[in-house]
């Protein structure tokens, strides 16, 4: 710590003295002519003798300086990547040279002069013109031992990106996967929404939400759980394919695969069911990976994932079968009760039949689905906006799909039957009056919309920050989000 203050006094120290020099260490502007990229494509066959014919203007931040007396040599990092320059003190003159050796590492500059290449081969711009553009107070942390604490990148996410170009790819990436999927669903007809982040009852899920209060209204107000409810009520508007990448909010629990601020896709198609938004998940995530990977096999730690149509479909209660050898149809609740603590599975004791179905999925099927696979038929008690499949009122036409272990996305058969709705949104409600935080309230409005009538409809959610962990290869979910939620720096 005392070393970090005495390098930034030494840099204030700097500053001070080019200001002497007339110098303003932070102009307004500066217009550059190339990129890195640009000057190693267009440059490519500049040999020794400098390209006079054609200056360029180039800006970035120098990450490496080497001086030599009366020359010295940099490379300066811009966006796109880094390009190495020489600076003479004979060709932009002995002043601005002088200036220019109090230049440190991480000042950003802007540089001009024209191209050519070192006797050793390296691509260079030898400057006739070098300014200053910000001065850089703080030392960039050492690559290999300053910025190797994951807690430290997550924190300090700019000098992360400046650091390692890799963290940036990931992040372009991303960009690309939601281009990718917005492309998609434009050319099939779907409009993009938007639907409040602050509402006045939450739902769409089961998670406990975030609370704020509006002093105006004189009202409490939620950060959304899920924008489901919304974009529900723009069908029975009259919009039959909408869609929104929302950001979501819950007051849970974080590790690997969750952060309380995150990012969904949700869409909701009309006159569909879940077996056709099955299809359309198909094919929305391999044109994705095409678009993005040019292949459908992509590596994820430590297995290759083949996203090629059509993925593995398995009912829950197969999948439990297959996976735990319990037979969950043929006991009663207390047997399957028995079954399940005897198989380790932790349980409060007042747990339906069809949540302890679905918690003996969590815990021997979800870790064992690497390749893209669908779950089908949920029980009734753990899908409260699904309809209920026509031969079997027990369980719901709903589907999740899992990839490496992780569910990514889920999907319903929307229940538009006012009166059920009515009635699951009760059970919630005393589930919540008996202390269950992540059971939601009764929402009227939301009832009264289905009382216009909504078509037959379904809907689908993907975690877009989990689809970028499995499309950049990255083990948390705090690599894929710029600005994760951290605890209170000590």
């Amino acid at each position: 710590m005392e070393e970090t203050k005495e390098l930034i006094q030494q840099r204030c120290d700097k500053l001070n003295e080019i200001r002497e020099f007339g110098v303003n260490p932070y102009p307004h502007h500066y217009e550059p002519t190339h990129t890195t990229s640009v000057i190693h494509r267009d440059f490519a066959d500049v040999q020794e003798t400098p390209a006079e014919t054609q200056r360029i203007r180039i800006a970035g931040r120098i990450m490496t300086k080497r001086d030599h007396g009366k020359s010295s040599f940099a490379h300066l990092q811009d966006s796109d990547g880094r390009i190495q320059i020489y600076v003479r003190r004979d060709k932009v003159g002995a002043e601005p040279y002088l200036i220019y050796r109090r230049f440190d590492i991480g000042d950003i500059i802007g540089v001009e002069g024209v191209v050519f290449r070192t006797r050793t081969g390296e691509l260079t711009v030898l400057a006739d013109v070098v300014q200053l553009l910000s001065k850089s107070l703080r030392p960039l942390p050492e690559k290999w031992h300053g910025l190797q604490d994951k807690q430290t990148r997550y924190r300090q996410r700019y000098a992360d990106l400046i650091m390692n170009p890799e963290v940036k790819n990931v992040f372009i990436k991303r960009t690309q996967i939601v281009q990718a999927i917005r492309d998609m669903l434009n050319a099939r007809s779907f409009i993009e929404v938007e639907t409040p982040v602050l509402q006045p009852i939450y739902g769409g899920a089961s998670a406990r939400p975030f609370t704020t209060y509006h002093h105006t209204l004189e009202q409490s107000l939620y950060l959304r759980i899920a924008n489901e409810l919304y974009l529900k009520r723009l069908i029975v508007g009259g919009f039959e394919r909408v869609y929104e990448f929302s950001r979501d909010f819950r007051n849970e629990g974080m590790d690997r695969n969750h952060n309380p601020e995150f990012t969904m896709l949700e869409l909701y198609q009309a006159y569909a069911d879940y077996l056709q938004i099955m299809e359309l998940t198909e094919t929305l995530i391999a044109h994705t990976v095409e678009r993005v990977h040019g292949t459908m096999k992509i590596p994820y730690q430590a297995h290759e994932i083949d996203f090629t149509p059509p993925w593995c479909r398995l009912t829950m209660v197969d999948a439990v079968r297959e996976f735990s050898g319990i037979d969950t149809l043929s006991l009663s609740a207390d047997e399957l009760y028995t079954e399940a603590v005897n198989a380790g599975i932790g349980l409060a004791g007042d747990e339906s039949k069809g949540e302890i179905t679905a918690e003996l999925f969590d815990a021997f099927v979800e870790p064992k689905l690497i390749q893209p696979t669908f779950i089908t038929d949920y029980p009734i008690e753990v899908s409260p906006f699904a309809k209920k499949k026509p031969d079997n009122p027990e369980f719901v036409e709903r589907f999740e799909f899992f990839i490496s272990g992780m569910e990514v996305g889920n999907a319903f058969s929307e229940l538009n039957d006012p009166v059920d709705q009515r009635q699951r949104f009760i059970e919630q409600a005393n589930r919540l009056e008996r202390g269950d935080e992540e059971a939601f309230m009764v929402d009227e409005d939301y009832l009264r919309a289905l009382e216009y009538g909504m078509p037959p409809t379904g809907g689908l959610g993907i975690g877009i920050d989990r689809l970028t962990m499995l499309l950049t290869n990255q083990h948390s979910i705090r690599d894929v989000i710029l600005f994760p939620q951290m605890r209170p720096e000590s």
